[in-house]
């Protein structure tokens, strides 16, 4: 990679905050995170002791470049199951998670000059994947006052021989929003690959997420374990991809990642063929965390005009405290000792915005928001 294009690569600025807040804890302070998107729960006890046997017995190799089959057929069983989608085990590519899957997926379909369309705010990380392929990101703004929902005339308005895949994330993250049915279908007859994330399915607090593949076989579809598994040092995710692109993601699986994880994709097994009760417990733990924040937010004068419904994030517009997200991210952060998301990371029509994570326990959320309030009022 030149040095031109590695500097057209933006930092995550989630990181960034986080870093911080890290360097400050090593310094003695109390810091409350509400920064980072990532569950605070342990990985399901079935799970865990399938990755213990499967190291037990051996499973430490090098596996097929695919993945083993066994995962790529719960792949399958789990989508005919949730979503009455056929898939053939051959169309599943096992990845080390949802991000090196982006990675394979959008090398297939772009090359310098190409375009990919994606939502604006979107998750930080699209554009980086796109900018490094030498490609250019399409940015459609979304807005609360519409839940930010995808319009699919301003997509139309920007597609053209250039453009190679439309990018969606439904839940959303930052928005922790979902697309709706009827935009999915209208998306689904653009013409265009679609490459749906669903990593955040499972997290859904009110109406029913949907697979891209409901409405369309063009299409890619990321999923993984890391969110509703809380599986995310596992490095577990994986491809659904058209028949036709296989063979060229393989390609590249063989030479830049080999295979995923042996015994890793064993738990992954696990984690689709049996239940886990202890996952319904912690979605309404989820939900009580997500109004518990949004109520404490409303008092403290931020706008939530989308309620989220699926993720762990509220987006929260906050312009009436500053115009300037990062700055202000890290002002609470130097004053009040919390952590946040500035909303500038996710998108130009993000700024203003902070994303909060509820991916912790209520009395965190209540102290944390105290704290914001308090540096709020000086």
């Amino acid at each position: 990679m030149s040095l031109e294009r590695l500097e057209q690569i933006k930092p995550f600025l989630v990181m960034d905050v986080l870093d911080k807040a890290d360097a400050m804890v090593r310094s003695g302070e109390d810091i409350i995170h509400f920064e980072i998107g990532e569950p605070d729960f342990g990985t399901p006890q079935k799970i865990l002791e399938a990755g213990m046997a499967a190291l037990q017995r051996g499973e430490t190799h090098y596996t097929h470049s695919l993945g083993i089959y066994p995962l790529r057929e719960a792949v399958c069983e789990w989508y005919r199951k949730k979503y009455r989608v056929d898939i053939d085990p051959e169309q599943v590519v096992i990845t080390m998670g949802t991000s090196p899957g982006l990675l394979l997926a959008l090398s297939t379909l772009v090359s310098n000059g190409d375009q990919v369309i994606l939502s604006d705010p979107c998750y930080a990380c699209y554009e980086s994947f796109i900018r490094y392929l030498q490609a250019e990101a399409v940015p459609i703004p979304v807005y609360d006052e519409s839940e930010f929902q995808l319009s699919i005339g301003d997509v139309l308005r920007e597609i053209n021989p250039k453009t190679k895949a439309i990018i969606i994330n439904s839940p959303s993250n930052p928005t922790g929003t979902m697309l709706a049915a009827e935009v999915l279908v209208e998306l689904a007859n653009c013409g265009v690959p679609i490459i749906s994330d669903e990593i955040y399915h499972g997290l859904v607090y009110e109406g029913r997420p949907h697979s891209i593949l409901e409405f369309t076989t063009n299409a890619f579809v990321l999923n993984g374990f890391s969110k509703l598994f809380c599986m995310t040092g596992w490095r577990l995710g994986y491809i659904i991809s058209p028949p036709q692109y296989v063979r060229n993601i393989q390609k590249l699986q063989q030479n830049f990642f080999i295979s995923p994880s042996n015994f890793v994709q064993h738990a992954g097994v696990t984690a689709l063929k049996e239940d886990h009760p202890e996952l319904e417990e912690r979605l309404n733990i989820y939900r009580q965390r997500r109004d518990t924040m949004i109520e404490l937010l409303l008092e403290a004068g931020f706008e939530i005009n989308a309620k989220p419904t699926g993720a762990f994030y509220v987006f929260a517009n906050a312009r009436r405290f500053s115009s300037d997200s990062l700055r202000f991210a890290m002002e609470l952060l130097e004053n009040a000792k919390v952590a946040v998301a500035p909303g500038i990371d996710f998108g130009k029509n993000g700024e203003g915005y902070l994303r909060f994570s509820y991916s912790t326990s209520v009395e965190k959320i209540r102290e944390g928001i105290a704290r914001i309030n308090h540096h709020l009022r000086k």
